[in-house]
């Protein structure tokens, strides 16, 4: 894994490590700042966490891994370990995930007080902290909070879309933006010889390595992501009722589930649930809340097909990952782009699925102890999307970033860009 020093640049202008530490925390409270206790608690399936779950497990992960270090250190609430350890079996029992909306207690009160007193013992501990280890786990920890503020709002916007009343998580969200979207294009990516994954100075997570080379045929990428419109002629022309254009896995969840358009869209395709409550379907919006089955359904109507990783690593590489439509923008909702030049939405709007399994790279290995529970375990079924969404904080996402998700999931803010050989 590689991480950034204290004095990287991409922590921010003038940002030590502590001041990059209490603005990540407190974003995570404001984004609850809208929410009723009552709202933290539920869990609406067995793969979303209720609110108060994801603020006490990034928590945890501080307390565990960080302070937890020193062997005088004494938890907090010791129970609790139990409730709010997610997956890394090494450390101890773990409570079951789809029952995490069980328990009421302890309250959301208890939850703040016990993040703010370890944010406490952590200010101690960042004081001139300057072993190299536990600034890569601080960084680590961060962009792990990250990872949890998206789930969050991706989890709180299922729960609230299944409540009759659709309640809105913020009604003073933006009216989300809409221009019109430009032709359709196609751009040419790199061909031969390209080298992906993570490589030089700067954090990423161990599933970006190692850096290694493949081989890229003749192809080209979409120039903007798929639109609303564009993927309502799809479901017009009878793509829900094709058995052709499904993978059988695809097909076979459709029938048992029932689709027949994305995710929170209403039966007759005018609007759509959002942050915001129930608004009108944008025409020019790119199509969000897919699977990947649906991604790859809809390119194959279109006489394409979905990119594979490194096409897309190799297009994104050298654009502006900080430029995109993301968490910061307030508006936490895709929105179309001014039609120019170039390739367009790379970063920001809706995570891209790809057509490339989530699996290990050449030469990738754990790092050793729970820590290398946190990605590899979960390279077995799993599909890889790119680029980030309006909902992930703009300075988490990189080119190399390798996001991952089973082909029928669909609360994410996922999405597609097609791509063609040539």
């Amino acid at each position: 894994m590689t991480f950034i020093p204290e004095s990287d640049t991409s922590i921010g202008s003038n940002e030590t490590l502590s001041d990059r530490f209490y603005r990540i925390r407190r974003q995570t409270l404001a984004l609850c700042r809208t929410l009723r206790p009552e709202d933290t608690v539920v869990q609406s399936m067995p793969d979303a966490s209720p609110t108060k779950w994801h603020l006490a497990h990034t928590t945890w992960f501080f307390e565990q891994f960080l302070l937890g270090q020193d062997p005088d250190y004494q938890p907090i609430h010791p129970a609790w370990a139990f409730l709010f350890n997610s997956y890394y079996e090494s450390v101890g029992p773990i409570h079951s995930r789809p029952m995490r909306g069980m328990f009421t207690r302890p309250g959301w009160d208890e939850l703040v007080d016990y993040r703010a007193q370890v944010d406490a013992r952590m200010q101690t501990l960042l004081i001139g902290m300057d072993d190299p280890e536990r600034v890569k786990l601080t960084i680590l920890g961060l962009h792990h909070e990250q990872q949890h503020q998206e789930l969050l709002l991706t989890d709180i916007k299922h729960l609230f879309s299944l409540n009759p009343l659709e309640p809105a998580f913020d009604e003073s969200l933006p009216e989300f933006a809409e221009g019109m979207a430009n032709e359709l294009k196609f751009i040419p990516g790199r061909q031969g010889a390209v080298e992906i994954g993570h490589a030089g100075d700067g954090f990423a997570f161990d599933n970006e390595g190692l850096r290694h080379t493949q081989w890229l045929q003749a192809h080209a990428l979409g120039q903007r992501l798929i639109s609303n419109a564009e993927y309502r002629e799809f479901i017009d022309d009878g793509g829900y009722h094709n058995s052709l254009l499904w993978l059988s896995a695809g097909w076979h969840r459709l029938q048992e589930q029932g689709w027949q358009h994305p995710l929170y869209w209403a039966d007759d395709l005018q609007s759509e649930f959002t942050l915001a409550g129930r608004r009108d379907l944008g025409a020019h919006l790119p199509v969000c809340h897919i699977s990947y089955f649906e991604a790859d359904a809809f390119a194959r109507w279109a006489g394409a097909r979905l990119a594979t990783e490194a096409e897309w690593e190799s297009m994104a590489v050298g654009l502006d990952n900080c430029s995109g439509n993301f968490q910061e923008s307030g508006r936490l909702h895709p929105c179309s782009t001014a039609p120019e030049a170039g390739v367009q939405q790379m970063f920001g709007d809706v995570w891209e699925w790809t057509s490339s399994a989530y699996v290990n790279y050449p030469g990738f290995r754990p790092p050793p102890g729970a820590i290398g529970e946190y990605n590899g375990k979960f390279m077995c079924g799993q599909w890889v999307l790119r680029g980030g969404s309006c909902v992930t904080p703009g300075d988490h996402i990189r080119a190399t970033y390798r996001n991952f998700f089973y082909p029928p999931d669909r609360w994410q803010f996922s999405g597609l860009r097609l791509a063609k050989d040539l």
